[in-house]
């Protein structure tokens, strides 16, 4: 399929404890694009560090889902589900490289957002320079930006949150799912 084509079916599935490596690298492929576009190169490891992927694998609410686009596997998608408030976050969501521009991350959210039909609001980051993310979260996904998190304001949810290439910040984004969602 070249690049400009449209995609096809696509899925969720969870991925499996095998799956996790080729998950992180293909992750992290996906947040280099924008670090190397903007900084001119990765120095310091890669973003995000393989210990901050691994605690987001193990965290007690996660979910780790592989994006299949007619059973090929595509992308990948880290939620934390609050069964309780119904307040979900997503914590790192991709598209490998080579799928980018054919309409995989439109689909895959819808997908995610069917997957999850009680969640209430939806919350999700990304640094401030991830120009591409920020288009896609707030006029494809229909999130707000909510917050800015930078040094002067650090997010209190996120004490650690690794230094990030530019350390100008985070966006903080919501999307509520019903107009009465707190």
């Amino acid at each position: 399929m070249s690049a400009s084509s449209t995609s096809g079916n696509v899925t969720l599935d969870i991925a499996t404890k095998e799956d996790l490596p080729r998950f992180r690298r293909d992750l992290q492929d996906s947040f280099a694009v924008a670090v190397v576009e903007t900084f001119g190169s990765l120095d310091e490891g890669p973003i995000p560090s393989d210990e901050d992927v691994a605690s987001s694998f193990h965290a007690p609410k996660a979910i780790v889902h592989r994006i299949l686009e007619d059973g090929q596997w595509v992308g990948g998608a880290v939620v934390s589900i609050n069964a309780e408030t119904h307040r979900n976050s997503l914590d790192f969501f991709f598209v490998r490289v080579s799928e980018l521009g054919r309409g995989i991350g439109r689909k895959a959210w819808a997908a995610i957002e069917a997957a999850y039909p009680d969640t209430t609001v939806w919350t999700t980051h990304t640094p401030f320079f991830e120009k591409r993310n920020i288009h896609f979260y707030v006029n494809i996904c229909g999130f707000h930006i909510v917050k800015y998190h930078h040094a002067g304001y650090p997010d209190p949810n996120r004490p650690n949150e690794p230094d990030l290439p530019g350390d100008d910040g985070m966006f903080e984004f919501e999307k509520r799912m019903r107009p009465d969602a707190g």
